[in-house]
């Protein structure tokens, strides 16, 4: 596991949020997974690494692996949220579960 899914799950812990599965594999023929995953309310997290870096989700064949990935679990009714090492550093990814893990089924958005 990477330093950042540490840091976000201390982070997680910190807050006294549920903690996640690691390398949840959502699919039932894929064997694709999330970096993290709240399984009941359906909410994933995918830690995109490597995007100032030139790694593998910023470059073609990646980024398109990655959209179907991401489409076929919103259409398992998934929501998917993706942040960058930034976003977990500054703790904005920790807002963002903190709403989306709080969040009921309702017609409401979340405003950011």
């Amino acid at each position: 596991m990477s330093t950042l899914e540490d840091l976000l799950l201390f982070q997680l812990k910190t807050a006294k949020l549920p903690q996640p599965e690691r390398e949840y594999r959502f699919h039932p023929s894929r064997k694709w997974r999330f970096d993290l995953a709240w399984v009941a309310p359906r909410v994933a997290c995918e830690i995109e690494g490597g995007i100032w870096s030139g790694g593998r989700h910023i470059r073609g064949k990646g980024f398109e692996n990655d959209a179907k990935k991401y489409n076929a679990a919103v259409l398992l009714g998934w929501r998917v949220l993706r942040f960058s090492p930034a976003m977990i550093r500054s703790g904005q990814a920790l807002e963002t579960l903190e709403q989306a893990l709080a969040k009921k089924e309702t017609s409401n958005a979340i405003h950011l």
